[in-house]
């Protein structure tokens, strides 16, 4: 019997009722329902100083950083909400990504990635998940190709949270089969 795909899933924002994460919970049940074995994360919870290089060469990496790179290490896809902050991904996702990568193990190459987002404005974060994909995609992760972006947020979920978009549902669904299918994929 085949081991199930394991995703560790994240998004980049810090905000309790942040849209990205009402999203990443529809994507993350998404893959749970498709058979995978998801760990979802809040990166509140691994609080992080702003990468500098001399705070590095002085006390080394940040036990924060050493257990994401560990957790990355174990799983074999990320599955990333990247919100837009004035057009880019937000602090909070670069500094942890920028940490992630310091680590005596990159923890990125060969590993399979996919990114989505959401945004109340008609862009759905768009420009953000493209920035994001391609950071990952530099980091030598196979990023999952394709736009899952989640336009008007603000008005697509119920009072209890739950996505009521029927095209951002099927959007996902579609995007996480295809990560899903991608980590099963011998890299090398």
């Amino acid at each position: 019997m085949a081991m199930a795909t394991r995703i560790l899933a994240f998004s980049g924002s810090a905000r309790r009722e942040s849209l990205n994460r009402k999203f990443l919970a529809f994507a993350v049940q998404a893959a749970r329902e498709l058979g995978c074995e998801v760990s979802l994360l809040d990166l509140n919870e691994f609080d992080l100083p702003l990468y500098n290089g001399d705070l590095e060469d002085r006390d080394g990496l940040p036990a924060n950083a050493a257990k994401l790179i560990g957790l990355i290490a174990s799983h074999d896809a990320l599955l990333v909400a990247s919100p837009e902050y004035n057009s880019m991904m937000t602090p909070l996702l670069k500094n942890t990504i920028d940490w992630c990568s310091r680590g005596d193990s990159d923890p990125f190459p060969g590993r399979a990635a996919a990114v989505i987002s959401a945004s109340p404005g008609p862009f759905g974060g768009v420009r953000s998940m493209s920035h994001a994909q391609q950071l990952l995609l530099k980091l030598g992760c196979h990023v999952v190709p394709g736009q899952c972006a989640l336009i008007h947020a603000d008005k697509a979920f119920d009072g209890e949270g739950r996505l009521t978009d029927e095209r951002a549902k099927k959007s996902a669904r579609s995007l996480v089969a295809a990560l899903a299918r991608a980590a099963a994929l011998p890299s090398g």
